[in-house]
């Protein structure tokens, strides 16, 4: 069975259907075919984008799926290193909409040092491009930091490999060599693939050392000096055309690059990769001349693939070039890390979308998972069987004393800035137990502030705050008896949401208030506002005596 369809059949397993893969977990399949291959180690697994955008949740396919299968490796005993390719080597093709400082404040090009930098630039590589905002050597350079911060943030061990360094250190001048003095062979594989492969194609592109811009036009090779002649000629870039200066220079092999069909079997050969993971676009494209170009070309096993489905943000395609993304920084604001590892142990062939309106079904599915590993729950064989694999690595430590919050009740207890009160609330709700040690409680409290940003950021039912101070509400004798018996109730030791919501109906009707009219006051003394969620298991969640308080107007 092929790694796509092992990830297929984990996708059926999920599903509870037919067909059900021998391992429950996808990165155990892959590992499978990884050792199938007896590799040397440290078994090397890798991503790799090619960094001209600000880098967002996409982008982290490529670490997070070779984390887990590297975990699976080392479960096993392996030594993995897992490597990370920065493209910084390519050419600046456009100007993105929007850029990330290093502390992940998605700007506008324009409000950057320098905006001019990257229209200046257009077709010089990324390395050799300003830094817009100043701060490191070039804007690929920029851009490679974020991408190493990106992996930090989610505490995936990763090595991050320049390019542009692989280049200049001459560790790609072996392979460049190899397919100079293979390219009769080389352009008759690519030209399988590609229609503008023609008798003049030569696998390398200069950078011109005049104007600085990368040319694809080599007028001549000397194998013996180890240089091309070249003419500055223009490129294509999508719907536009950067023009060259038409210089006539010579290069050496460390100065220019590969054409991506040749460089990223290139990048499996000289770093010596046994797994890459990549998604679909590149199963459609680059994968298939990849494979063919190390078999034929170079002389090598390709590294066993799988291919991902891309996922989108709140129903749209990400696009750093659009401005359509979602930084690492601004999930892990709304999430824990492990929630957001735990959404990349879901089989990577199905086709997913990341709408950060719908959250709290995401963090409640990772509770599940969890509670489902430490047998508090109980779920299918598949489930518990994929818990048992995957919750280990979506953690820093497996902790039975845990304790997590509900996180649209974390969302509640985020219209208060009083933590006290927070803890208060919590514990009154039975989801901090009296024995739950305090590490276990300091990390559950850790949620409301997330969820607090995840009602800001989509302004939702749970996007209000408490009223510390008591509103100048005023009332009528009828709504007053309708607070004080409900006030009684509660006092009385009521305290279950559905029964408190129960309770304002009767007691409204009780008293001859309007049910909607007494609901509006309700939510002005709490909130000081017209609406907000639901109001009985509101206040259910707050602490007995400030509700009873607060219903008879006193505080």
């Amino acid at each position: 069975m092929s790694v796509d369809d092992d990830a297929l059949a984990a996708d059926d397993a999920e599903r509870g259907e037919p067909g059900a893969a021998h391992r429950a977990f996808w990165a155990d399949a892959v590992a499978d075919e990884i050792e199938a291959r007896d590799p040397e180690e440290p078994i090397v697994i890798k991503g790799g984008v090619s960094p001209s955008g600000v880098p967002h949740i996409g982008h982290l396919n490529e670490v997070m799926r070779g984390y887990f299968v590297a975990e699976a490796l080392r479960d096993r005993g392996r030594e993995v290193r897992q490597v990370f390719t920065s493209d910084d080597r390519d050419p600046l093709r456009g100007v993105p909409r929007t850029l990330a400082t290093l502390d992940w404040e998605v700007v506008s090009l324009g409000e950057t040092e320098n905006p001019g930098a990257l229209g200046r630039n257009l077709g010089k590589p990324l390395t050799n491009v300003p830094d817009p905002f100043g701060c490191c050597d070039s804007f690929g350079d920029h851009q490679t930091r974020l991408l190493g911060k990106m992996a930090e943030a989610m505490d995936v061990p990763i090595e991050v490999v320049s390019n542009t360094d692989l280049y200049e250190r001459g560790e790609f001048e072996g392979v460049t060599r190899e397919l100079l003095e293979k390219r009769d062979l080389a352009r008759e594989v690519l030209s399988t693939y590609q229609e503008k492969v023609d008798e003049e194609y030569v696998p390398f592109n200069p950078i011109c050392a005049d104007c600085g811009k990368i040319t694809e036009a080599v007028t001549g090779v000397d194998l013996d000096a180890g240089t091309v002649d070249y003419v500055c000629a223009d490129i294509e870039a999508g719907n536009r055309t950067i023009e060259g200066c038409g210089h006539e220079g010579t290069a050496t092999l460390r100065e220019g690059k590969l054409p991506w069909r040749f460089e990223w079997p290139a990048q499996w050969k000289v770093l010596g990769v046994d797994f890459e993971p990549f998604g679909k676009d590149h199963a459609e494209g680059s994968w298939p001349s990849g494979e063919h170009v190390a078999r034929t070309v170079l002389d090598f096993e390709p590294p066993v693939p799988m291919v991902y489905e891309w996922f989108t943000y709140n129903g749209d395609a990400l696009s750093s070039s659009k401005g359509t993304v979602i930084t690492v920084d601004e999930v892990l604001s709304m999430l824990e890390v492990e929630v957001f590892r735990y959404f990349f142990t879901k089989p990577p062939k199905r086709a997913r979308d990341f709408d950060v309106r719908t959250l709290d079904q995401l963090v409640d599915e990772f509770d599940r998972f969890e509670a489902i590993y430490f047998d508090e729950v109980g779920g299918t064989d598949q489930e518990r069987a994929i818990a048992e694999r995957a919750y280990p690595m979506t953690v820093d430590a497996v902790r039975p004393e845990r304790v997590r919050l509900p996180y649209t009740f974390a969302a509640v207890l985020g219209m208060t800035d009083d933590e006290d009160l927070r803890e208060a609330m919590a514990r009154r709700a039975g989801h901090v137990p009296d024995d739950a040690p305090d590490r276990a409680v300091e990390d559950a409290l850790a949620r409301v502030e997330k969820a607090r940003t995840w009602a800001e950021r989509t302004d939702n039912e749970y996007n209000y705050r408490l009223a510390e101070d008591l509103p100048p509400v005023e009332v009528d004798e009828a709504t007053a008896a309708a607070l004080d018996a409900l006030a009684a109730e509660i006092e009385g030791g009521l305290d279950d949401g559905e029964d408190v919501q129960s309770a304002i109906y009767e007691t409204a009707r009780a008293e001859g208030v309007e049910v909607g009219d007494l609901f509006a006051t309700g939510y002005r003394l709490f909130l000081d506002e017209e609406q907000g969620p639901r109001l009985g298991p509101f206040l259910a969640s707050l602490e007995r005596e400030f509700v009873v308080g607060r219903l008879r107007r006193e505080s």
